[in-house]
């Protein structure tokens, strides 16, 4: 075996245009377990698919895995020789002709030089048979079509490669064409006679196999075909015989072998010529007795050449073509040269192997081949990489690669790789169940339904298991099966092997490409292809029109070939499979025919057919019904081939006739001698030629002797072979009895036709007697099938049945018919081979449905449909289970019916017609199948709703125009669209808004009429603003009144700029009216107390007045001013009683009490503590720090809370100057009516002050300045007691007054001097507590009665709820006598102020006659103890302070000096 050549890699990574393209795969079947159980069954029921490409492959189910039962150990085969590029048909006949031009050239003392033209190999072969067929060199040269033959081998034009051609054609290939055509034999007078004689007579025997092949130099074929020739190659010749002792340059199975011998010499081919090794010096030739066989002259003794072959002399310028020089080495004559050269061709054969293999040295040698061959691990070389390369390898003749292949190994002799009973391999219990599998190869040939049971013999590779051991690239070649039979391969383990098969039908077009293709090689061997030894490439079959199909057979799967398919392949790699042949009933006619063949190309056979006839006509009675019946039928066929043969031979003369007992004799004793048939029913023999027979065909190819001395050998006579026939013909008479009533049944016409049940009988008989799965079977089976469903959809279709139709649906079902196929259908019934009582019915059913369709037609064509009707014609349609044409259109034309129902309803009642359901309609109209009414109705409708919005958009643009449109406008567009006969909200709201229009102009005129007589109320002006405004008309009088709205609203927010504070949360209304709600807004201090000390007013509240919403509603209602005011100074009489219990509450709650300490006061609702506020209207106390600044402390005009300080006070001219510009305006507002009042009360408020100062001659009232009480000072006791300087108790009516005044929220002088005057009052009184009083006047009395009475009252009620403790306050003059000891002390020194603040009527105890020392701190904390620390304040005061009530420490007391509140305070305001 050769090594691979160096680089395959770089070979085959490089895309060739001629790359193999692998055929398409073969089938591949996966049985289950219930269709592999019984092999024959499943091979004939995947015939019809599988004999199409005439290979395919079985995976058994899952789980059949036969144990391997070869034993390994003890396998030793000599596998063949393959040379790849040996093998193809095209580059073998391509070596053949090389090997005849180097032979040539070889004998003519010459080495072979293959030239290179562009880079490439020159292929001698193609430029010798395109010249050839182009006319010859002759002619082309002539021609000039060196060029066309250079295209024509692919050469690229316009490179002169032709020139090139010529050169080459010219100086290698012209002289062996010339020698091939007999031109350069010479004309040699009488000898040409005797040579020609000697020729014809000549026989050359046919080449034996050598038997030492390490004698034949190896790959000689290799090196010659490469250019350089480096290596010296020693041919060894035997003087004796110089035409036999050469090799043929070849390396094959029956190769001759050259002995050598000792005195022989040994020349060297080289490029040089020939050298001789022998250190002898060449023979002296006898010159004078040489002439030239041609000019039959001696002389030039130097160009004269001595043939060393038969020693003829010739001038080397005589020779055509004549030689320009001497050959060095050794040379033939024309007439030697032609002896050598035409000697028969050997047969082609594989070599066996030089050595004795075991499968495991085979395996690691077949291993490493591949590993190194693809430089890579061999389970990791892709099976398409492999195929490519070894179809590349196999067409390459310059690559020369040899594998090796274990072939056709007996397996009887070393064992099967299934298991067999009494093997040498044991078989586990488990796999007891392969031993009489039916897929067990052992088995399978040899199985009941197998035709080669009846074959008496054992043959290897046919009834017994053949075993194949592959390496990568050892092939297989294209051949058919012996007999062309089938067969099973099975691949037990092992890489895959690569099959490419062609169907039976292709096999005569196969055989003819590879012939037309090889044409030289059939020439020698006629039956070729049964030799396994030549290969073609399948594309190139597939390119001539042969199918080829493929697949690759893993471990553990079977390929299956049928009869007279074609098939080849080769291995991926190490594996082992076995095959097996096998022939079913089927198989038999092709078996006769396949003798005839084998005859024609004188093959001899394998068994003999009619021996396997007659041994299974002997045993008849034993024969399946089916195989008897074809037995019956192939030995009709026999018996008339034999009858007509013997007539022949008895109208030829033969007159002896003998029985021979063939079947007693070994197959090559009883082979014609012609054809090489194995005869068995008769033969010709002759006396003078024992052993020697012919079969009948054949009996003029027997001898020269008389036909009458010949002699019939027969095995049976006609009398012994019809008993024979007939015997088969009973035992298959039932199957024929039951054959022929099946075909009758089949074939009956018209009322002879059986009934379905007939035909059921027929099969269950076919099964109750096991007949075989015929064609005929199988037919009556379809024929049943088929007639059942017919009757099923028959019965079906009159039943009306439906799978997935509704009766408001269109969905087709998946068993109806069309009205076509329904009379198709019909026709089908009344056509099969059976009579069904349904087709009547059918019959019948489709007249009703041919009569509804004609109904529907005359429907479909009303130009108006009924929708009942057509509703009508679907309820009868759901009878009928077809498919019928006119329902869609009858659906359609419902639905469009419909419609115009629909629509011709809307228009009945336009009321509800809305432009929605127009287009609603519309949108179905488009959705509808065209026609006439339906377009019409569109078209009406589609009008309809152009013109509806038309005027709805009109209507629209007129109601949201700006500004408005006149009514008149209006009026005449509403009038245009009354008119439409639809409903258009648009136009409705347009003839709304026109009626609301009119009915607010009439108003308006009204108002206008109201207006001059009386002032109306601004709320229901704002009403009729607000109506007219929501009415998209143009109202003339709406202009006018928004424009007073306007001038009101100015007003108001005028009024607002002067009355409302800034950020204030009050309304103007809520300002200039008395107020409602006193004391129920705000901090928690402003809710009346509820004890029984609480002032309860004497009058009854308003209810309907409690909020300002109801006081804004009561003004709104009334008719004029007078109401009005009426209804403003009832709540001017609730505000006034309602503060009055108020500032009682609010004076009442800071007498001294004993729960002082839970006081709250201040809008922070905390204790009181540090400098105190005191609101002159509520009489509320707050924290100066919690609702003013220090800046404001000083102010002179009487100060008021926030809760009583409600607007800006602006002046009463400038009230007076707002009230003027409403009573322009004209128009009457809650707002207006409060202002009017309010001026009125404050003009009051003036005269009744004026009137009181008059009547008590108190000073002017004029603004005077002065200073509001601010701070307090302490007054020792049980608990705390606010020291305020208070207004009361001067005068009730001042009081009164003065309370009222400060309610006015207009800003008058008289208030503030009014203040003034009581404040010095007051001053006064407390002097007066000291030193008597002077003699006052009347009013002063009066004044000072009222004050002292009041003073009285207010007195005694916090006395009487809880009045001071004289128990505390005598304790604490007890604890405190070192104290007050200090206080009189230092009282005694502190000169009196007349700027201190004056105290309070509750300074001092009534019942106590000693005088207190008091802290006047703002929070005084009362301290108690053996020891309490004062300071004296250092300012202009010089009060004296608790140390704790003043945060001073005694450290800070005695460093520091100490200045108090007011003291700080007053200084400040010097300063400024």
């Amino acid at each position: 075996m050769s090594e691979p050549p160096p680089g395959p890699s770089e070979t085959m990574s490089q895309p060739r245009p001629d790359e193999f393209k692998p055929p398409p795969e073969c089938p591949v079947f996966e049985p289950s377990w219930e269709e592999f159980g019984d092999p024959y069954a499943f091979i004939n029921k995947i015939r019809p698919i599988a004999e199409k490409t005439g290979i395919c492959k079985v995976r058994p189910p899952p789980g059949w895995q036969p144990p391997f039962a070869c034993d390994v150990d003890k396998l030793h085969f000599v596998p063949r020789i393959q040379r790849l590029n040996e093998l193809e048909a095209q580059t073998r006949v391509k070596l053949n002709f090389l090997d005849q031009i180097a032979k040539f050239w070889d004998f003519q003392g010459c080495t072979l030089k293959i030239p290179h033209v562009e880079r490439k190999i020159l292929d001698l072969y193609k430029l010798n048979k395109l010249v050839a067929e182009e006319g010859g060199f002759d002619t082309v040269c002539r021609d000039r079509r060196w060029t066309k033959i250079a295209l024509q081998m692919g050469f690229a034009p316009g490179k002169a490669v032709g020139s090139h051609l010529r050169g080459h054609y010219e100086k290698i290939l012209y002289p062996y064409n010339l020698f091939q055509s007999g031109a350069n034999l010479l004309n040699t007078g009488s000898m040409d006679s005797r040579d020609a004689k000697e020729h014809k007579l000549q026989d050359q025997p046919q080449r034996q196999p050598a038997q030492m092949p390490d004698t034949c130099p190896s790959a000689r074929r290799a090196k010659r075909m490469k250019c350089e020739v480096g290596a010296t190659i020693c041919v060894k010749m035997e003087p004796g015989e110089p035409g036999e002792n050469r090799p043929n340059l070849r390396r094959r199975m029956g190769s001759f072998v050259a002995k050598p011998e000792p005195d022989s010499c040994c020349y060297f081919m080289s490029s040089h010529g020939f050298e001789t090794e022998s250190s002898q010096t060449p023979f002296a030739l006898q010159v004078d007795l040489v002439v030239c066989l041609v000019c039959n002259s001696g002389g030039d003794e130097d160009r004269l050449l001595l043939c060393d072959g038969c020693d003829d002399s010739y001038h080397t310028f005589c020779l055509i073509p004549p030689l320009s020089d001497v050959p060095r080495g050794d040379w033939r004559c024309p007439k030697c040269l032609a002896q050598e050269c035409n000697k028969p061709h050997e047969a082609f054969g594989f070599e066996q192997a030089y050595r004795d293999y075991s499968l495991r040295a085979f395996g690691q040698m077949a291993d490493a081949f591949k590993s190194d061959y693809f430089n890579m691990p061999v389970h990791m070389v892709p099976t398409e990489l492999v195929e490519k390369e070894f179809w590349r390898l196999v067409g390459a003749i310059d690559e020369d690669v040899t594998v090796e292949y274990g072939a056709d190994i007996a397996s009887k002799e070393f064992g099967s790789g299934f298991p067999i009973p009494n093997g040498k391999i044991k078989v586990s219990p488990a796999d007891e169940k392969y031993l009489k599998c039916g897929w067990n190869l052992n088995n399978l040939a040899m199985m009941k339904p197998s035709v080669l049971t009846h074959v008496t013999a054992d043959i290897c590779g046919m009834t017994l298991p053949w075993l194949y051991v592959g390496m990568c690239f050892s092939s297989f070649c294209w051949h058919i099966e012996d007999h062309w039979s089938y067969s099973i391969n099975y691949l037990h383990w092992g890489e895959p092997k690569t099959w490419y098969g062609a169907p039976g039908f292709a096999a005569e077009r196969l055989e003819g490409v590879m012939k037309k293709l090889a044409p030289e090689l059939f020439e020698s061997q006629p039956d070729l292809l049964h030799q396994l030894v030549t290969i073609m490439n399948p594309n190139t079959l597939m390119t001539h029109g042969v199918p080829i199909y493929r697949t690759n057979q893993c471990a553990g799967e079977f390929v299956i070939t049928f009869p007279r398919a074609y098939h080849s392949g080769f291995n991926q790699g190490f594996n082992f499979a076995e095959a097996v042949n096998f022939c079913t009933v089927d198989w038999m006619p092709l078996g006769r025919q396949c003798v005839d063949h084998y005859r024609m190309l004188h093959r001899y056979n394998v068994f003999s057919h009619d021996e396997m006839v007659c041994n299974m006509a002997l045993k008849a009675d034993t024969l399946n019904v089916v195989l008897a019946s074809a037995v019956h039928k192939d030995m009709v066929d026999m018996i008339r081939e034999e009858q007509e043969l013997r007539e022949k031979m008895k109208k030829m003369g033969v007159l002896h006739f003998k029985e021979a007992k063939f079947d007693h004799l070994q197959d090559d004793e009883r082979q014609c001698a012609k054809c090489r048939t194995t005869c068995y029913l008769s033969a010709i023999t002759c006396p003078c030629s024992p052993g020697v027979l012919v079969c009948l065909y054949h009996i003029n190819d027997l001898c020269s002797c008389p036909i009458t001395n010949y002699t019939l050998n027969y095995r049976f006579t006609l009398d012994d072979l019809f008993p024979m026939m007939k015997a088969v013909k009973h035992r298959a008479e039932l199957y024929d009895e039951w054959a022929s009533r099946v075909t009758e049944t089949l074939e009956a016409k018209l009322e002879k036709k059986k009934g379905l049940p007939v035909f059921r009988s027929l099969l269950a008989e076919s099964e109750s007697r096991l007949f075989p799965d015929n064609d005929l079977l199988r037919r009556l089976r379809l024929v049943t099938q088929d007639a059942e469903k017919c009757s099923s959809v028959a019965q079906q279709l009159l039943n009306g049945k439906r799978q997935t139709r509704y009766r408001c649906g269109s969905v087709k079902s998946r068993s109806q018919l069309t009205v076509e196929e329904l009379r198709s259908f019909v026709r089908q019934l009344y056509n099969l081979s059976c009579s069904l009582p349904q087709a009547p019915m059918l019959k019948e059913l489709l007249n009703r449905i041919e009569d509804f369709q004609q109904h529907s037609e005359k429907v479909l064509a009303d130009e108006v449909p009924s929708v009942v009707e057509i509703q009508s014609l679907l309820d009868v349609s759901f009878d009928f289970d077809v498919e019928l044409p006119e329902l869609p259109r009858l659906r359609v034309r419902l639905e469009q019916a419909r419609w115009l129902e629909a629509v011709q309803q809307a228009h009945i009642q336009p009321a509800t017609l809305t432009l929605e359901t127009m287009r609603r309609l519309i949108d179905q109209g488009v959705g509808l199948s065209p026609h006439p009414s339906v377009e019409k109705a569109m078209a009406r409708l589609q009008e309809l709703l152009t013109v509806s919005e038309h005027w709805e958009d009109k209507a629209s643009s007129l109601l949201k125009a700006r500004p408005p449109h006149s009514i008149e406008t209006l009026n005449a567009v509403a009038e245009k669209a009354s008119g439409i006969p639809a409903y258009l909200p648009n136009c409705l709201l347009l003839k709304d808004t026109i009626r609301k229009a009119r009915e607010w102009l009439q108003e308006a005129e009204e108002l206008q009429v109201r207006i001059h007589g009386s002032i109306p109320m601004v709320d229901s002006l704002s009403d009729v603003v607000l109506r007219g405004q929501a009415i998209q008309v143009q109202l003339e009088p709406l202009d006018k009144l928004e424009s007073l709205i306007a001038q009101v609203q100015e007003w108001k927010g005028s009024a607002a700029a002067t009355f409302l504070q800034k950020d204030s949360t009050l309304s103007l209304l809520e300002v200039l009216c008395p107020r409602c709600e006193v004391g129920n807004v705000g901090s928690p201090k402003r809710k009346p107390k509820k004890g029984k000390d609480s002032p309860k007013s004497n009058k009854k509240r308003t209810p309907r007045l409690n909020t300002l919403s109801d006081v804004e509603k009561a003004l709104s209602e009334t008719k004029d001013s007078t109401s009005a005011m009426a209804t403003l100074e009832e709540l001017r009489v609730r505000e006034m009683e309602a503060f009055s219990n108020l500032r009682a509450v609010n004076e009442s709650k800071l007498l001294p009490t004993a729960d002082c300490m839970d006081l709250k006061v201040c809008v922070c609702q905390k204790a009181p503590m540090g400098a105190m506020l005191q609101c002159e209207l509520c009489r509320d106390a707050f924290h100066s720090v919690c609702v003013r600044e220090v800046t404001d402390s000083c102010e002179t005009q009487p100060w008021l809370c926030t809760q009583c300080q409600q607007s800006e006070k602006p002046p009463l001219d400038k009230v007076l100057s707002l009230l003027a510009s409403l009573r322009c305006i004209g128009v009457r507002l809650p707002e207006g009516e409060a202002l009017h009042y309010l001026v009125e009360r404050t003009v009051q408020w003036q005269h009744r002050a004026q009137h009181i100062t008059e009547t008590c001659n108190l000073p002017e009232l004029e603004e005077r300045p002065g200073s509001p009480p601010t701070l307090t000072r302490w007054v020792s006791g049980n608990c705390l007691l606010w020291a305020f300087f208070c207004l009361t108790g001067l005068s009730r009516e001042l009081d009164k007054l003065m309370v009222e005044g400060l309610l006015l929220q207009v800003s008058v002088p008289e208030v503030q001097s009014l203040y003034h005057i009581l404040l010095e009052g007051a001053s006064s009184r407390h002097r007066d507590r000291c030193t008597p009083p002077p003699e006052s006047t009347d009013c002063d009395k009066h004044i000072m009665r009222e004050t002292v009475t009041g003073s009285e009252k207010k007195a005694k009620r916090p006395l009487e709820r809880e009045g001071l403790n004289v128990e505390h306050r005598v304790k604490d003059k007890k604890h405190s006598h070192k104290r007050q000891k200090i206080n009189r002390k230092s009282l005694q020194h502190r000169p009196t102020s007349s700027s201190s603040f004056p105290h309070s009527d509750f300074s001092q105890s009534d019942d106590s006659d000693e005088e207190m020392a008091v802290c006047p701190a703002e929070s005084c904390q009362l301290p108690a103890g053996d020891e309490v620390d004062w300071v004296q304040c250092d300012g202009s005061c010089n009060q004296w302070f608790h140390q704790v009530c003043v945060g001073v420490t005694p450290e800070m007391a005695e460093k520091e000096d100490y200045i108090c509140v007011r003291c700080t305070l007053s200084d400040g305001h010097m300063r400024k």
